[in-house]
């Protein structure tokens, strides 16, 4: 007489012995997420300590603004209509981005193409003008070596205005990847980001057009 052997113990990865493993799904099963709430998840993230990165420079220049060294201050160095067009030409990207995400939304490749290419271009536009503002200091003996205040100015438009340039090189690959490939499941996903990502910068911007040259300017 023999025993008939103990039953195997539940695996929630094997239907039974020999099976190939599967992710299990339902709540609190394990397995595998899905890949769109991986993305979302990883981007929040990045998102947040870029937030979080931007703080610590505006809490270094709310510290240092004031430590000239004998040198110019906001008030001297600053040319606020150049940084209202500058302004100007990133609040009216955003409104463009948002419509290329309706037209995302829509399927229509056309007023995408149309809405990003407007984007871009006011992007390259708020680069350019940085980039002679900051010519425009260095050139007059006021960069970023001269004092504190400069070095924290410096430091932190800078850091903007580079991601700025990055949001616009990642603009052009999505506008090629949706006129090669169309709007696929994975790119409707990059899109998403891409808008969150610019979102975010024009928030900034608002914040540090405020803290920096607004209140950098008054008597």
């Amino acid at each position: 007489m023999t025993v008939a052997d103990p039953p195997a113990p539940f695996d929630p990865y094997h239907v039974g012995r020999g099976a190939a493993p599967h992710p299990a799904r339902g709540h609190g099963g394990g397995g595998e997420a899905d890949k769109r709430v991986v993305v979302a998840y990883g981007f929040w993230i990045f998102l947040l300590s870029d937030i979080v990165m931007f703080s610590a420079f505006f809490a270094a220049y709310a510290v240092l603004a004031g430590n000239t060294a004998g040198g110019p201050s906001g008030r001297d160095v600053f040319d606020l209509n150049n940084v209202a067009l500058e302004t100007a030409c990133l609040l009216v990207s955003s409104f463009t981005c948002g419509m290329a995400a309706i037209a995302t939304g829509a399927r229509n490749k056309a007023a995408f193409h149309l809405m990003m290419a407007i984007t871009c271009v006011l992007g390259a536009t708020f680069v350019t003008l940085e980039f002679k503002e900051f010519v425009g200091l260095i050139q007059a003996g006021n960069g970023p070596s001269r004092s504190a205040f400069l070095s924290a100015f410096f430091a932190l438009v800078g850091c903007h205005g580079g991601h700025v340039t990055v949001g616009l090189l990642w603009l052009l690959t999505m506008m090629a990847q949706v006129f090669a490939k169309g709007f696929r499941p994975e790119i409707l996903r990059r899109i998403l980001c891409f808008s969150l990502f610019w979102h975010a910068l024009d928030i900034i911007w608002v914040a540090l057009f405020t803290v920096v040259y607004l209140l950098g300017t008054r008597p």
